[in-house]
């Protein structure tokens, strides 16, 4: 299945110039625990970091500094990882894996942004499909019950 079936499509973008104060106030308004940072290309958003809650915390709140003087660009990872709409689910879990990241944003075919996957969409969705299995065990074993009666 194309990742681009999974992402969550309505994503809270941030430019690189926004304090990181701004940045927490639209957290905290669009009730999530990133923006995606993204420069526009030609009347289109492209994606150019992430950044968390965490970050936010970690690079910020932990070391004293003022939220309203340093831009989310100054804390942004400095690598963007992303997927694009037709990468597989395993593709993109491998990535996140790889890389050590919890979520990312995905791109279509012009590296516009579409949406984002976190490893917590996968996660629930890997156990809808669990569930499903598991159904499928115990029909089995009460077919079988049935038929030696």
């Amino acid at each position: 299945m194309p990742i681009g079936e999974l992402c969550i499509r309505q994503t809270v973008i941030a430019s690189r110039e926004t304090s990181v104060q701004d940045a927490a106030k639209l957290m905290r308004e669009h009730h999530v625990g990133d923006l995606i940072v993204t420069d526009r290309a030609n009347g289109k958003r492209k994606p150019i970091g992430i950044v968390t809650d965490r970050d936010i915390v970690i690079e910020v709140m932990a070391q004293g500094l003022d939220p309203t003087r340093i831009s989310i660009e100054d804390i942004m990872a400095p690598e963007l990882v992303s997927a694009r709409e037709q990468d597989g689910v395993w593709e993109t879990i491998e990535k996140m894996r790889t890389k050590g990241v919890r979520r990312v944003p995905v791109v279509d075919a012009e590296g516009t942004l579409a949406g984002i996957i976190a490893v917590d969409d996968l996660i629930e969705l890997l156990a809808d499909e669990l569930g499903d299995l598991a159904k499928v065990i115990s029909r089995e074993q009460r077919q079988e019950a049935e038929a030696r009666r």
